[in-house]
């Protein structure tokens, strides 16, 4: 079965955004990459102390296919240094992975599906 993890900021640390409904919907896509067969889990951050320990944790559950990091990462300025963070942790913890970039919470099995 293949694998794909999803690297995301955590919801709840987005102020101005309805958190429940974003994490709803993660959860949605979530389901849905149970519906192609594909092993799909999420790591939700903080740009926090506790950042780095989450993801190395995650990167290192199993050797994952796939690593998508999402938009509210990326396009984020302030977010930049966390950004960069993930990529150097995947490349150091799940260099067998490929890596991918969603652009909302409901396109994420089908650029995850592009690497796969």
């Amino acid at each position: 079965m293949s694998s794909v993890l999803l690297i995301g900021y955590e919801p709840q640390a987005i102020p101005g955004i309805d958190a429940q409904g974003l994490r709803a919907a993660l959860d949605k896509e979530m389901a849905r990459f149970d519906e192609h067969g594909i092993d799909g889990r999420m790591a939700l951050i903080a740009f926090d102390g506790e950042a780095e320990a989450t993801l190395v944790a995650a990167l290192t559950e199993r050797p994952w296919d796939v690593v998508v990091v999402g938009a509210g990462i990326r396009k984020v300025e302030q977010l930049l240094p966390l950004f960069e963070q993930i990529l150097n942790l995947v490349h150091r913890h799940a260099p067998q992975a490929a890596i991918a970039f969603n652009t909302r919470p409901d396109d994420t099995v089908e650029v995850a599906l592009r690497r796969l």
